[in-house]
């Protein structure tokens, strides 16, 4: 009886075969049943393997043909509260219990806590002694579902029942803790069995290896061996599984020839594991001699032998000699698998063997095999768009949707890029069609998304070309998965614009606004000049406040045309804002519009707003032509304007031509406001000196004539005053201050 040492010499073995594990259900070897070492190729050939239940009693039952009652139970179960009302209905279906029935009844409810409950609830109204069929089914359930602290407690209860264990019940708890990962609880649960077998040995090695536990592992099989418990293909299959899992070759090959040494002949499983194996150290060539070994024994490669061939040879870069694996396994009348497609197709991919990538995706689809892994889809798009292959890349998807696979927005992403950056936009708008059309952007269980490289240039060839609403339909998707592009955003905005819609366009912009999306300068002016060319003036003011909100500088020539329209429109005080702000700004245009929209604001009586321009503008260091502003207003009879205006000039200190007070005197006199022509008469006395106004007489008449006498009394001395000391003329000052 032989030993596996930690400190033996190494055996010399000079392998001639090749590793992978192996899922029972592609196995074509039939010597004994397979057990978990035999696993799928799905992501790595060494992850940790499913959970496979030992053969047991329950497990080797048929299914079960259930009764009238028993179906009538089940349902009641499933769909209502475990309540007395529900106890005693099914008391009434089924008076009397058996352990067939019972069996049954726990086998087709698919929640745990409703079996747990029945479980338990026939026993205590001793309508039911559970026996071992019964018992290990309830384990096998609470196991399967990770409630092992009440699979704990059945098994440990079992000699107040006096029960007898049963060794499959200790099994199904192991391989339980394996499965949550606690191997201390498995290793607990198995010294607590009595009477072992290699079959409790063998879950246990199945739970400390897939935890790495390989000097655990080689403890518990020197304490076999000394129990006398000899290990079968079956254990040595999973031995040498743990062993490369853990990276430990030299003690795999040392499994493997005290194996061979104890007459075990290796069989399929076993070749495929230690290929597999072998591969996972890069040792290609050893991988290779097993390989050839395994078919010189007359040992049938099955799916998964040519799998982990192929998957060896890509993982090395062999991605010819992997073509030639794959040609062999289809001459033996082997069909490839979806493992097998998932693997050979990526490395086909990363050897720029895009051609024969094309044709086993054609197989793959003729054969109606899905793969387990959607993501080679998206590398082969990727690649065969790389290599200019857009016809290749369009079949990936067709083939996704004649396997039934759910394509995602990114998969169309990708085409549409493409097709973009070849002009071939009719193609590109037809994908964009179906992602429209079928929400697939929504879809929440989508893994490759849309990139903006894919959906920018889309948007952009739509809004230039007139399908702006189309390119919104699509984006408004994208939003409500949270894109805020605003590439995307300020496309819209200039299609829309464009094509006569200003108002979509202004919505547009207002949501940017609200979620802080930076918006373009050109975008908001082509807004703004959608609005004017359909004679809205207010409306373009408003998007022309938001250009300004995002802190944009529209240049002279926008300013213009908005102040244009506004005050052909009518909207004096309005046009008299975007004054406003283009003077704040520090525009120096548009001087000769800036009069007119004066000139009207005094006009229609807003002399304060107007005044309060004029003060803005010399500010900035523009002044108005106060001498045609005053000489308007007297000839349209605007007298209170103008008298505001004229105290403002005289306010200010601001030099006019002497003629226009006489002009605003004659104005005043005229419309019967002597006394606010006597007020601005002092004013420029005072200001001015002396005036040879010709009315002056005549106000100083039709003031004592009013009775007004103080004030006409006051004005003739003023004018005697500044008679004897003439002042320099106005228009002499105002040439000399332009010199």
């Amino acid at each position: 009886m032989s030993f596996i040492s930690n400190n033996s010499k190494l055996l010399r073995w000079r392998p001639t075969l090749h590793p992978v594990f192996l899922s029972s259900r592609f196995s074509t070897s039939t010597a004994e049943p397979l057990s978990e070492p035999d696993l799928p190729l799905l992501h790595s050939l060494l992850d940790p393997p499913p959970r496979v239940h030992s053969i047991s009693r329950s497990h080797s039952r048929s299914q079960p043909t259930l009764s009238n009652p028993e179906l009538t139970v089940i349902r009641m179960i499933t769909n209502r509260a475990w309540t007395t009302r529900l106890q005693n209905s099914i008391r009434s279906v089924v008076p009397k219990f058996d352990s067939s029935i019972v069996y049954n009844i726990l086998h087709a409810i698919t929640n745990p806590d409703q079996a747990l409950k029945f479980y338990r609830w026939i026993e205590r109204s001793n309508l039911f002694t559970h026996d071992t069929n019964t018992t290990l089914k309830m384990l096998h359930i609470l196991t399967r579902y990770s409630k092992l602290n009440h699979a704990r407690c059945i098994l440990l209860d079992l000699p107040k029942k006096n029960l007898p264990y049963d060794e499959d019940m200790f099994v199904a708890l192991i391989e339980g803790y394996g499965r949550a990962g606690i191997v201390q609880e498995a290793v607990k649960i198995f010294q607590k069995l009595d009477q072992k077998s290699i079959k409790s040995y063998d879950a246990l090695f199945k739970v400390i290896l897939r935890r790495g536990r390989y000097m655990m592992a080689k403890r518990y099989y020197n304490a076999m061996l000394r129990e006398g418990i000899e290990p079968t293909r079956h254990t040595y299959n999973i031995l040498l599984w743990g062993m490369f899992l853990s990276l430990r070759l030299d003690t795999a090959i040392r499994f493997y020839e005290d194996m061979k040494s104890r007459g075990i002949v290796p069989d399929v499983v076993t070749y495929n594991t230690l290929i597999n194996g072998y591969f996972r150290f890069k040792k290609f060539d050893e991988a290779e001699n097993l390989f050839a070994e395994m078919k010189e024994r007359n040992i049938v490669p099955n799916v998964i032998s040519y799998t982990t061939m192929l998957k060896g040879c890509i993982d090395v870069g062999k991605v010819d000699r992997a073509i030639e694996f794959f040609e062999e396994m289809k001459s033996c009348g082997i069909k490839p698998n979806a493992v097998t497609f998932t693997t050979l197709l990526p490395g086909l991919c990363d050897g720029d063997k895009m051609v024969e990538a094309g044709k086993v995706l054609g197989e793959m689809v003729e054969s109606y095999v899905a793969p387990k892994d959607n993501s080679v889809f998206m590398k082969l798009m990727n690649c065969q768009c790389k290599a200019g292959n857009l016809d290749a890349a369009a079949d990936v998807l067709k083939a996704m949707i004649r396997l039934s696979i759910p394509t995602e927005a990114g998969h169309y992403g990708v085409l549409i890029e493409n097709f973009c950056k070849v002009n071939g936009y009719d193609r590109a708008e037809k994908l964009l069609d179906k992602l429209i059309e079928k929400e697939i952007v929504l879809r929440p269980e989508n893994s490759f998304e849309i990139e903006p490289s894919a959906y920018n240039p889309m948007i952009e060839y739509l809004c230039d070309n007139g399908r702006t609403g189309k390119a919104e339909t699509f984006f408004r998707q994208l939003m409500k998965k949270g894109v805020l592009d605003s590439v995307a955003f300020n496309n819209l905005i200039r299609g829309h614009s464009k094509e006569g819609n200003p108002d979509s366009a202004l919505e547009i912009a207002k949501i940017m606004s609200r979620r802080e999306v930076p918006r373009d300068e050109d975008s908001y002016k082509l807004l703004v000049e959608s609005y004017l060319r359909k004679g809205e003036p207010a409306d373009a003011k408003t998007a022309f406040d938001h250009m300004l909100e995002g802190g944009h500088q529209p240049d002279s020539s926008l300013y213009r045309s908005v102040m244009e329209s506004l005050f052909e429109d009518g909207r004096v005080q309005t046009a008299s804002r975007v004054m406003k702000s283009m003077v704040e700004k520090g525009v120096k245009e548009n001087m000769d519009l800036v009069s007119k929209i004066l000139e009207a604001l005094l006009m229609r009586g807003h002399v304060e707003e107007a005044l309060g321009r004029i003060a803005l503008l010399m500010q900035n260091g523009f002044e108005p032509d106060f001498d045609h502003l005053l000489s308007i207003l007297c000839e349209k009879e605007k007298t209170i304007a103008a008298l505001r205006l004229l105290d403002f000039v005289l306010e200010k200190d601001i030099i006019i031509n002497f003629s226009i007070y006489d002009k605003v005197l004659d104005a005043l006199f005229a419309a019967g406001k002597t006394l606010n022509a006597y007020s601005i008469l002092c004013k420029i006395l005072e200001k001015r000196g002396a005036t040879d106004w010709s009315s002056r007489d005549e106000l100083i008449k039709s003031l004592n004539q009013d009775g007004n006498t103080k004030q006409a009394d006051i004005l003739s001395r003023m004018i005697k005053e500044k008679v004897e000391s003439p002042p320099k003329r106005d228009g002499k000052k105002k040439a000399s201050r332009a010199t």
